[in-house]
């Protein structure tokens, strides 16, 4: 019997799992390649507290007397109300003995081609994103020394003034920027859901083919022999029923389309809208 939550764990984790950047580290060092995606908010470390800041003093248990101890070290008697007797389990027929597969899920994924389109795509705007959000930490940084450079001859409402304003558009670029990102997570969600769901199928498909009713992922295997391994098979059959995958355009939000009843699918991506259009009467 095949789990299909192992199998979502792996597949998300060989997609999602080729490298993650936060917004902040993008803004500090760059670009850099294509690879890699952004960590969600609740994965990201918390911030270090300040070096001048103390850790609060320890606070020691009072001490206890000599009986107080001896009496915490003595487990308490609890009472043990009766427990019903389990009825005897009817024997039923053994199952069947096992035949068994092994399968390296992020192997097959690196193989994919609709996972290497997801990796590109995404990627591409993942890079996108990190330009702009250090074009625009640039900006703010410019406008910093500026106002700085101008308080001697500004009055303090003034001064106060361009400082709101600063502040107004740092925190609605960290909006956008934050929404941009969730954008590109839910994109890589839709196309990862695509891949899974085709994935199980064809997991079941080979081992029935092959006779197999029990499949180990192979990196929780210490040995097996080569004949066992169903990744490549799996891989080539992938390829062959979902070269490609629907990924939402970069200014589509994944959530608004869902939401809106008309999520295309992989075969409607590539007819003409025309087509697509139910024909009106």
């Amino acid at each position: 019997m095949l789990r299909k939550s192992g199998i979502r764990l792996l597949a998300a984790t060989a997609l999602l799992g080729w490298g993650y950047q936060a917004v902040s580290g993008a803004h500090a060092q760059g670009s850099g390649g294509n690879s890699g995606w952004f960590v969600p908010k609740a994965s990201q470390p918390a911030p270090h507290p300040a070096a001048h800041e103390a850790p609060p003093p320890v606070q020691l248990p009072a001490p206890q007397s000599d009986s107080e101890e001896a009496q915490s070290q003595t487990p308490p008697i609890l009472p043990q109300p009766p427990v019903p007797k389990a009825p005897d389990v009817p024997k039923s027929a053994p199952p069947p003995a096992p035949v068994i597969g092994v399968i390296s899920v992020p192997d097959v994924m690196r193989m994919s081609s609709a996972a290497q389109q997801a990796e590109r795509v995404l990627g591409a705007r993942r890079d996108d994103l990190a330009r702009d959000a250090q074009k625009e930490q640039a900006g703010w940084r410019d406008e910093q020394q500026k106002l700085q450079g101008q308080a001697k001859t500004m009055s303090s409402d003034q001064i106060q003034s361009s400082e709101r304003k600063l502040q107004e558009r740092v925190l609605a670029a960290q909006k956008n920027f934050r929404n941009r990102n969730r954008v590109i997570q839910e994109a890589a969600q839709v196309a990862l859901g695509q891949i899974e769901r085709e994935l199980v199928q064809i997991i079941r498909q080979v081992a029935a083919s092959r006779g197999m009713n029990l499949v180990l992922h192979r990196e929780q295997v210490a040995l097996s022999q080569e004949s066992l391994d169903i990744t490549q098979q799996v891989a080539t059959q992938l390829n062959g029923v979902l070269p490609t995958v629907f990924i939402p355009a970069a200014d589509v939000d994944p959530e608004v389309l869902a939401k809106s009843g008309t999520m295309p699918t992989t075969a409607d991506a590539d007819r003409p809208a025309a087509a697509a259009a139910p024909a009106k009467h």
